[in-house]
């Protein structure tokens, strides 16, 4: 295992503007767009240098991170071949939608093999005190022996790739992110930033208490500009969740729109801030080539110079499209036709930018961060 704080560089593709980063929205059944995505950047030789996610996010994040590049997608593959539904199909498709409503029915009855099953301490009401670790209407023990099989941490955290999953203390409600460049990343990191309350029990780090990062900040895209030391970027933002959307006019369709604004987390105008913050930056260090050299040699003067920086961020924004049908209960939707569409639909857009290559285009010298979407929202 390698020592904290070390990293290997990373390996840029000569042919684009910096470090690919893979930042990953939590979403349940969701995340099969992001396996799509995936999917392209890895046959097109776009392998990430860093992976940041939440909750399904992070479960994909670490698939791909604790796996040889010749093995990310087939154990990614394997991963959502086991947690899909296998019964659909036999009453054909005039039927699909009631078949899907059945499978969600299965879903919240009896779990999802290989992902969460129904814990028997829930049987006992909510009002009994079973430990924060017990206080849940699901066990994920078969996640846990699901990612122990299809994922290699002693290569996750053997510096190969950098990854960080992020998690929310129970008690201080202050949001975590883990990385393996400060520390060796275990399944238990993984299972936490999964730990979706009130479905899903809390998992306990170092003697904390934690949930499902998602419920704090569910799109970690700051990580990655905030970053030290900056470093030039392509970042492909896998979201999952709408932050715009039709004005709801029944209470099924508002459980729908809530649930998305609840969980597009404000991506939107984390990047506005960031924009204007690394625009700064630029002006900062056009500025700086206008003080005399006799006076760069000051203190004072180099540590404001060292606000500056020239590093550009490409944020490539791919926005899972909605199916027909899909309503709240989408992030359960474990059905092959499902997870089949939002794989192909995560492949295609990602194909797409990948052949558009709009990041090679002229940009605004001071323009630090620079946003591609594939399906421009609202």
């Amino acid at each position: 295992m390698r020592q904290r704080g070390a990293v290997s560089p990373p390996q840029v593709h000569p042919d684009l503007p910096g470090q690919v980063v893979m930042v990953l929205q939590g979403g349940g059944a969701l995340g099969a767009y992001q396996v799509g995505v995936y999917q392209a950047l890895h046959e097109a030789g776009v392998e990430p240098q860093w992976v940041i996610g939440t909750s399904i996010g992070a479960i994909n994040g670490s698939i791909i991170a604790g796996n040889p590049p010749e093995k990310r997608f087939a154990k990614l593959s394997e991963f959502w071949n086991r947690i899909e539904h296998q019964q659909e199909g036999s009453l054909g498709s005039p039927w699909r939608a009631v078949e899907a409503m059945f499978a969600k029915i299965r879903t919240v009855a009896q779990g999802v093999s290989g992902f969460f099953a129904p814990n028997p301490d829930a049987a006992w009401g909510p009002h009994m005190p079973v430990g924060i670790e017990g206080a849940a209407f699901y066990s994920t023990a078969p996640l846990k022996l699901t990612l122990a099989d299809l994922i290699d941490f002693s290569y996750v955290n053997s510096g190969h790739m950098r990854l960080t999953v992020g998690a929310v203390k129970v008690c201080t409600g202050e949001m975590r992110y883990f990385d393996n460049r400060e520390g060796a990343i275990g399944v238990e990191h993984v299972m936490a930033s999964g730990a979706l309350p009130p479905g899903f029990p809390a998992v306990r780090i170092d003697g904390e208490a934690y949930w499902d990062g998602g419920i704090y900040s569910n799109t970690p895209i700051e990580v990655v500009l905030e970053d030290h030391l900056r470093r030039d970027s392509l970042i492909f933002a896998v979201d999952v969740w709408h932050p715009h959307g039709p004005e709801p006019e029944t209470i099924w369709q508002v459980l729908g729109r809530h649930k998305d604004i609840q969980y597009a987390s404000r991506a939107k105008s984390h990047i506005a801030r960031q924009k204007q913050i690394h625009g700064l930056r630029h002006v900062i260090h056009e500025l700086a080539q206008l003080v005399p050299a006799c006076d760069k040699d000051t203190a004072a003067v180099r540590d404001l110079i060292a606000y500056g920086c020239t590093t550009r961020m490409h944020v490539v924004r791919l926005l899972a499209p909605r199916l027909d049908g899909e309503d709240h209960t989408k992030d359960i939707d474990f059905t092959p036709t499902g997870i089949r569409a939002r794989r192909q639909a995560g492949y295609a857009d990602a194909r797409k930018m990948l052949e558009a290559t709009p990041w090679s285009r002229d940009a605004d010298p001071l323009a630090g961060v620079l946003v591609h979407d594939v399906r421009p929202d609202g």
